[in-house]
């Protein structure tokens, strides 16, 4: 049974125009900076194993794996289909508005990996989506979830809105718990575009991952 943890007015968002409409256009550009997409591939390679089947759920025309981790399948989701087509590490890929429905097309156990990047903050019934995200993700198959403090903000729910980065953190794994993963590793830490910029101080976007294990 769903546990429902956020009120009506923590779902509800400043813009309720209908999100298909809001990514009608594909946006062929890079939401994360260099610093953020290099410790975002580095704890893939930490995490997956080569020769898995990876959903990467509300994907883009990049899905952030590593050109060196060979994988058996990549099945991708989102709501451009101009973005997905363009995805070169996407073997298949579905168009759907999980703001309107939350049942995913894929069987139970199916896949071994589930990556949701910067795009979480979007959900307004997450508590479904990590109660079929336990259903597909075979056992002891991984949810990755990771985000920095960047947003279509207009488009955020207000739990999310409202809330700070230890918020979110804290906000992910409270939902996931909710449905019945074990507490999740939570990863949050600074990042730098290159070395000369580490050298000086200069900070990237910030990196955070919550990382549930099925």
């Amino acid at each position: 049974m769903i546990q429902k943890l956020l009120t009506e007015y923590q779902r509800s968002k400043q813009d309720n125009s209908d999100d298909s409409l809001f990514y009608a256009q594909p946006k062929y550009v890079h939401h994360l900076d260099a610093g953020f997409r290099l410790r975002l591939k580095k704890l893939y390679l930490a995490n997956l194993s080569s020769n898995s089947i990876v959903l990467d759920l509300m994907s883009s025309w990049v899905s952030h794996l590593p050109e060196s981790l060979v994988l058996k399948r990549v099945i991708g989701h989102g709501l451009n289909r101009s973005e997905l087509e363009s995805n070169k590490r996407l073997d298949s890929f579905w168009i759907q508005d999980l703001n309107r429905n939350q049942k995913l097309p894929l069987e139970d156990d199916s896949v071994d990996y589930c990556l949701i990047v910067a795009a979480w903050q979007y959900l307004q019934q997450p508590e479904e989506i990590a109660m079929e995200l336990k259903r597909v993700i075979r056992p002891n198959g991984k949810l990755i979830v990771s985000f920095s403090n960047r947003a279509f903000w207009t488009k955020t729910p207000r739990i999310w809105a409202d809330g700070s980065d230890s918020d979110h953190l804290n906000y992910i794994s409270s939902v996931l718990i909710s449905q019945g993963w074990t507490k999740p590793e939570c990863v949050a830490e600074k990042t730098y575009g290159n070395d000369f910029l580490k050298l000086i101080g200069s900070n990237g976007d910030p990196f955070f991952s919550v990382i549930a294990t099925n």
